[in-house]
């Protein structure tokens, strides 16, 4: 390229189709500023790369990815563009458990992709390659990537390695109350809490850092066969260094994201979505990130796709083993592979291929070998992880949408980690506002077999839609309710989450859903077979709906909301949020 630093009246040059080099002529103080950093006058002239992670001390998701990043620059150095490295951290759903941190859980999900706006309009940038691991991070940079339209790579930050005997962090939750009951040491839970997260990387089961970094591939933003390397593996930042390579590829091809991410590429996310049993938040997620790009799918895509796609990966909580394996096994591709017969094998992706494309490629990989055998140092091979589709490790996919007179707009349920047992189910509720005293209920055994635990005022509206996974853990751990006992919420559920938990039940109390107005031993039937959700009995006793309808109208006149006074950035977020079915995001795209 030949620019001449500063204005010029010539004519528009091939090198001033892109936004940075426009920028420079009317922008004169940016070049100074810039070279006062890393940046020679060459290095100006050059296409200039947004490369940004949510690095940070925040916790093991986002720890590691300064080393991703790295490799990165290199790759974008290495075709001739020039990266500016930047960071946007996020916080852990780990961290934030149980306490009123996870409030601010989701809405940093709208912000760490705000940032990322922010960061490549104020510059501006002609490209982006983006990396995370984490919860909301992951997301977060999909609906950027979305929302900006420019060329982009997503880079996955990995999997975290398994814990002793390939057990995972979420057992820390019943581990603390067995503590509480003597069942266990405080020796014993400390020594187990120091070597259940050995590494860095997403956790290590299929909640929603893991699902939404298979969600990145499957949407052919990231790489074939990135997402959950293990984040201690070398392959992983090989990885890294092709995409940052494979940026100057996709601008010089023009290839932006709204080419990719079609319907149908959503469409084939949803399958994958369902194959991998993957997390109920990946729905509020993928309908955010489908926003962001102009397509348009709900919650009944999502219903219509798991009813026809079978659950293949045998991963942690519901299956299993750690998310590592699932790497070892062939990843993405090779479950791809297994629904070839129904996905849209003609999408475009980020490679400049076709999907089917690059399934051929993947089938004459030799490195696909080398990985499996890994799972001989567990004694496992390909198929325990990944069943093939001709025998499904479940039939129908891992979610089902109910309805009824207590959810009319919806509400979702993990049906792959639901006990036969309980997959009808009808119980007296156990009405509370807030985790908290649901959770000192059931420690104070308050919590009786066959109940229905409703836990309410928890959606984007009211605190921001915080996860119920404590208490749901904490279920799940005992031996007598975790056969006989429901959790309903309007809040959302960890990935991790086992057994009957009913979520993102809409429209949200805070809204005057009939959630609200449920009052303590009225029943409740929960028939995920037939997708129903209802009230079928008022104070104990069963009668017809029209009086359970009835019974509501009269307990609205008399229902006073609760006051939440929010102030910064959680006001701002739960006066503008979205219903969660909807994406439950507060952007106006």
């Amino acid at each position: 390229m030949s620019h001449t630093v500063g204005y010029s009246k010539s004519s528009e040059t091939e090198e001033e189709k892109y936004q940075s080099q426009k920028t420079r002529k009317i922008s004169f103080e940016g070049d100074a500023l810039r070279m006062s950093m890393d940046w020679t006058v060459q290095d100006l002239e050059r296409v200039q790369v947004l490369v940004e992670s949510s690095h940070g001390s925040s916790h093991p998701s986002s720890y590691h990815l300064s080393e991703l990043i790295r490799e990165a620059e290199k790759g974008v150095f290495q075709t001739g563009g020039k990266p500016a490295i930047y960071t946007t951290t996020d916080i852990c759903d780990g961290v934030a458990q149980a306490h009123n941190g996870m409030h601010y859980s989701l809405l940093s999900r709208d912000m760490i992709a705000s940032m990322v706006e922010i960061h490549a309009m104020a510059t501006p940038f002609d490209a982006m390659v983006l990396s995370s691991a984490g919860d909301k991070a992951v997301p977060a940079h999909l609906m950027a990537i979305a929302r900006l339209n420019v060329p982009s790579v997503f880079i996955p930050g990995g999997a975290m390695e398994a814990g002793p005997c390939l057990r995972s962090n979420e057992e820390l939750w019943h581990m603390s109350v067995e503590v509480e009951q003597q069942k266990m040491t405080k020796e014993e839970f400390l020594a187990f809490q120091r070597s259940c997260c050995p590494t860095c990387g997403a956790c290590q089961y299929m909640g929603t850092a893991a699902t939404m970094q298979v969600m990145s591939e499957a949407l052919g933003l990231a790489l074939p066969w990135s997402a959950l390397i293990p984040a201690t593996n070398a392959e992983i930042r090989k990885m890294a260094r092709a995409a940052g390579q494979q940026i100057m590829y996709l601008v010089d091809k023009e290839i932006k994201p709204q080419m990719i991410l079609t319907r149908e590429a959503f469409e084939n996310a949803i399958m994958v979505h369902s194959a991998i049993g993957g997390s109920l938040n990946a729905v509020m997620h993928l309908i955010a990130i489908a926003k962001e790009a102009g397509v348009e799918i709900d919650i009944e895509l999502f219903n219509e796709i798991h009813q026809k796609t079978p659950v293949l990966v045998n991963t942690k909580t519901a299956g299993h083993y750690p998310t590592e394996l699932f790497w070892y096994a062939g990843g993405v591709p090779f479950v791809m592979e297994q629904l070839k017969d129904t996905l849209h094998l003609d999408v475009l992706t980020v490679t400049g291929k076709t999907l089917g494309e690059n399934l051929i490629d993947y089938s004459k990989n030799e490195m696909k070998n080398f990985a499996e055998m890994f799972l001989a140092n567990y004694k496992l091979n390909r198929r325990d992880v990944i069943y093939p589709i001709s025998k499904p490790l479940q039939s129908e996919g891992s979610l089902a949408v109910l309805r009824g007179n207590l959810a009319p707009e919806g509400a979702t349920v993990k049906k792959f980690a639901v006990d036969k047992d309980m997959m009808v189910h009808t119980g007296s509720a156990k009405v509370f506002d807030n985790e908290r005293e649901a959770v000192d209920a059931l420690i104070k055994k308050e919590i009786q077999p066959g109940d229905v635990v409703i836990i309410r005022y928890q959606g984007p509206r009211a605190i921001g839609m915080p996860e119920m996974f404590f208490m749901s853990e904490l279920i799940a751990s005992d031996p007598i309710l975790s056969r006989t006992t429901s959790l309903l919420t309007d809040g959302r559920f960890s990935g991790a989450t086992k057994g009957p938990c009913v979520g993102y039940m809409e429209p949200e109390a805070m809204d005057g859903g009939p959630l609200a107005f449920v009052k303590n031993q009225d029943l409740i039937k929960i028939d995920i077979p037939n997708r129903k959700i209802d009230v079928v009995g008022l104070e104990g006793r069963e009668c017809s709906e029209e009086k359970v309808l009835a019974a509501f109208r009269e307990r609205r006149i008399s229902w006073n909301p609760p006051k939440f006074n929010h102030k910064g950035v959680l006001g701002q977020y739960t006066r503008l949020a979205r219903p969660a079915l909807q994406g439950g995001s507060c952007s106006n795209s």
